[in-house]
């Protein structure tokens, strides 16, 4: 069993895909192409959508909640995230699809990036916030995210077989597993490809939308120019911190020209009498400001546990933690750092912290199971798992845990049950040929 958990690393350098996540999406895709076409809400055109708008919804309800949690979850910052509301709700209002169920959430996330799941929810790092200069260039973010959800691009992604490629392919948002994720147990359950990048068309339909939604709003279109002249300079950079934006929003030179153009002529005029917000946007991302050097240090670390060196990875998580130390992302990334080195009991005690400041976030709850398992302390990891699965419903990795939990205590029964119920929804890597394993030993499976 432990050689499992060892050699379990490499088996996630590809994502486990939910099985069940994927039958149910292929599902839509028969509806879809059997109930024809339907109207694009900002085209006005008639186009062939495998999704309803109920089944953005719905997809979305089910995913979103995973992709705020790997992203450490909101931050705890109230005044922030009523405030990323507030812009996000304001712009959303101006869109094609006001009534769509929107939701803004700034995220504990180091890394620079946003998105925006079918449904309306959609996230904004704690590094992209840092990086941008007023209200009006959130507000030309939001807009963007806005788009991609009034475009229905995710439908469209997935109508034309787009989903299925990257599924079959192994291919996921991110630029490749953390290496504190290989040996943390959380895996992938879906909505990296719900996230998978859009095409260079629809980034120039969510900028144009974009910018028409936060003109809309009475934002001043610099803060656009702004924005696409902070993503065009982060391009070339080819920093691990900003390789999930550019992976999932393709930028290049002619979209950059396009965007600015398009500033430079339908809205020149209002250039000169409408606000960006500047002083408004530092107030309210003050809290933020104060601890950047703590968010730029997780950054490096993420970079150096990305090269597989996480005793460097260590140092920055700690310079980190010296200037932020209740800091949940802080502790959660060294406590993952920590089960990467093999020093379980250290995982165990930051992990225990990061729970401790903030207990309605419940990533903390899976890696205190993961320490409980690399201990072999099995009793405590099955009431940790149940915790979390409780928390958050829907992760397949959690069932394939409770399953090795049950083993280890030797309670074979309610083990080969979790086993069975993991393989219904995962088929492959080393976790699945460990479950199908043991049902073929003890007689379950022929």
């Amino acid at each position: 069993m432990k050689q499992l958990i060892k050699t379990v690393e490499s088996a996630m350098d590809l994502p486990v895909i939910n099985r069940r996540h994927f039958l149910y999406l292929s599902a839509i895709a028969g509806m879809g192409v059997l109930a024809g076409c339907a109207v694009n809400p900002v085209t006005g055109r008639q186009e062939l959508m495998l999704m309803s708008e109920s089944q953005e919804i719905s997809i979305d309800q089910q995913n979103s909640p995973h992709q705020i949690s790997a992203d450490y979850g909101r931050v705890q910052d109230k005044t922030l995230n009523d405030y990323v509301s507030y812009v996000g709700r304001n712009v959303a209002a101006q869109s094609h699809r006001p009534d769509m169920p929107y939701s803004f959430h700034a995220l504990n996330a180091p890394y620079v990036n946003a998105y925006a799941f079918p449904g309306g929810t959609i996230g904004v790092t704690r590094g992209i916030l840092l990086d941008m200069e007023n209200e009006a260039e959130l507000a030309a973010l939001m807009g963007h995210e806005v788009g991609h959800v009034a475009a229905r691009h995710t439908s469209q992604r997935m109508t034309r077989g787009l989903l299925t490629a990257v599924l079959l392919s192994g291919v996921t948002a991110a630029v490749g597993p953390d290496l504190g994720d290989l040996v943390s147990g959380l895996g992938g359950i879906g909505a990296g490809a719900l996230l998978a990048g859009y095409s260079r068309n629809q980034e120039r339909e969510a900028d144009s939308l974009g910018l028409e939604y936060m003109a809309r709003s009475e934002y001043n279109p610099e803060g656009f120019v702004g924005l696409m002249n902070m993503l065009n300079e982060m391009s070339g950079k080819n920093e691990n911190s900003m390789a999930v934006l550019f992976s999932t929003h393709p930028m290049s030179s002619e979209r950059y020209e396009t965007a600015l153009n398009e500033v430079s002529t339908r809205y020149q005029a209002q250039k000169h009498t409408k606000p960006i917000f500047r002083e408004r946007y530092m107030d309210n991302i003050a809290g933020l400001r104060r601890i950047a050097p703590a968010v730029k240090a997780l950054q490096q670390g993420d970079s150096h546990m990305a090269q597989r060196n996480p005793d460097k990875a260590k140092e920055q998580y700690q310079r980190a933690l010296n200037i932020a130390p209740d800091d949940y992302a802080g502790n959660l990334k060294m406590a993952k750092c920590q089960l990467s080195m093999e020093q379980y009991q250290l995982a165990r005690r930051y992990a225990a912290r990061a729970a401790e400041v903030y207990p309605d976030e419940p990533q903390a709850v899976h890696i205190l199971g993961m320490t409980s398992i690399y201990t072999g302390n099995f009793e405590n990891a099955l009431n940790e798992f149940n915790r979390y699965h409780e928390a958050l419903p829907g992760n397949p990795n959690t069932i394939f845990f409770q399953g090795l939990s049950y083993e280890g205590m030797g309670r074979r029964e309610p083990s080969a049950q979790k086993y069975y119920e993991f393989l219904q929804q995962v088929n492959q890597g080393d976790y699945a040929a460990h479950a199908h394993s043991r049902l073929q030993e003890w007689g379950y499976l022929q």
